[in-house]
């Protein structure tokens, strides 16, 4: 593919599944507007396969063993991470740094006072950070968020979120999962994350956590299951359960609006066939017809949060999945842990500076610290 100038020039850090997977096919759906000139990998083996997948979509990529290296020698506009959750917050600092934007996945960093490091980094270079939440995004989740929002459906009441996958023990077997210092958490971080991020998206500022957390099955540092009851700022209530112990498994979202019953049920991701609207005794049905999806079916995907992204630096805002906004969902998982393991409700805005939550999302509790 000829190089286009006014195309922003894109660098991956990582060249795994989740790179090769989904975040190369979304800069090859808008190769029109980002041209990948770099990767980084510490496995050679592997960077090479990458580069020369990379070539069958278009791109003339330069590997490179070492960030720093990458980031000097690149120069790139947009920095897309997927490495190990506990190397994010380094490798998007020193992107911002270097005046890069930043697209990383899930979580963003492992703390709130890690976040807030970010934020600083934000705020000194101009550039901005987005996390992969992309069950955001798609035409079915917009839609859904624009009814909510604009009182379409009547006011919403309860809901239910509700991530029940499975993971066996090979899965565990890999050394940084299942760890405080290197993945974060359990399901409540790296798995029900996805669910609960638009669970928040959809309704809005959460006000009160009340939660529980075991290990039930796993030997692992961190939790295999969680449950929650939130208090949303509308008044709405909800519970929102992560587990990694469920034969089943399914990603569902339900809000009981005044009018309306909204539901997602899908698993790893979702098109407009997966939303459901049912409406309440009473309701005309003309205004229920309105309710009905999109015609355009824009799947939640990496492509179109980077789709969302570009657009964004093209208007020279703050993108979508970032800031204040991002920030609320890694408060809202340590949050959680703080009211399962202390046994008592947490508000937002709670864990600040000096909170032992604040820098570990264990707290130091004698049963769940890694020195336990």
């Amino acid at each position: 593919m000829p190089r286009q100038p006014d195309r922003l020039r894109a660098a991956v850090v990582g060249t795994g599944a989740i790179v090769a997977g989904s975040h190369l096919p979304a800069l090859t759906a808008h190769a029109d507007r980002v041209e990948l000139v770099a990767a980084v990998d510490v496995d050679p083996g592997r960077l090479d396969a990458f580069r020369a997948e990379a070539a069958t979509a278009g791109f003339d990529v330069q590997g490179y063993a070492d960030l720093a290296a990458m980031l000097d020698g690149a120069r790139p506009d947009l920095v897309l991470i997927g490495t190990p959750p506990s190397l994010h917050r380094e490798q998007t600092v020193a992107s911002l740094k270097a005046g890069a934007w930043v697209l990383c996945e899930k979580p963003l960093c492992l703390t709130l006072a890690e976040y807030d490091e970010i934020a600083a980094a934000e705020q000194a270079s101009g550039a901005y950070a987005s996390v992969v939440f992309q069950h955001r995004y798609g035409s079915g989740a917009t839609h859904a968020q624009e009814l909510i929002a604009g009182g379409e459906l009547g006011a919403p009441l309860v809901a239910h979120c509700q991530t029940t996958w499975h993971r066996d023990a090979a899965y565990y077997a890999v050394p940084w999962r299942g760890r405080w210092s290197t993945e974060g958490g359990g399901p409540t971080m790296g798995h029900g994350i996805h669910q609960y991020d638009l669970l928040l998206h959809l309704l809005g500022e959460w006000t009160e956590v009340r939660a529980m957390a075991s290990r039930l099955v796993h030997d692992t540092e961190s939790e295999d299951v969680s449950t929650a009851l939130v208090r949303f700022a509308n008044g709405a209530l909800a519970t929102v359960v992560n587990s990694v112990l469920s034969p089943d498994e399914v990603s569902r979202i339900r809000i009981d609006c005044a009018d309306a019953t909204v539901e997602l049920t899908h698993l790893y991701g979702h098109s407009n066939a997966d939303w459901t609207y049912t409406p309440a005794p009473g309701v005309a049905p003309e205004r229920a017809a309105a309710w009905r999806s999109p015609a355009g079916d824009v799947p939640s995907s990496h492509t179109a949060q980077l789709g969302a992204l570009l657009d964004a630096k093209d208007a020279g805002v703050r993108p979508p999945g970032s800031g204040p906004d991002a920030r609320s969902t890694l408060e809202f998982a340590a949050a959680l842990y703080k009211a399962a393991f202390t046994g008592r409700p947490v508000h937002a805005g709670e864990i600040a500076p000096g909170d032992p939550y604040y820098t570990a999302m264990h707290g130091n509790h004698p049963d769940w610290s890694p020195q336990r």
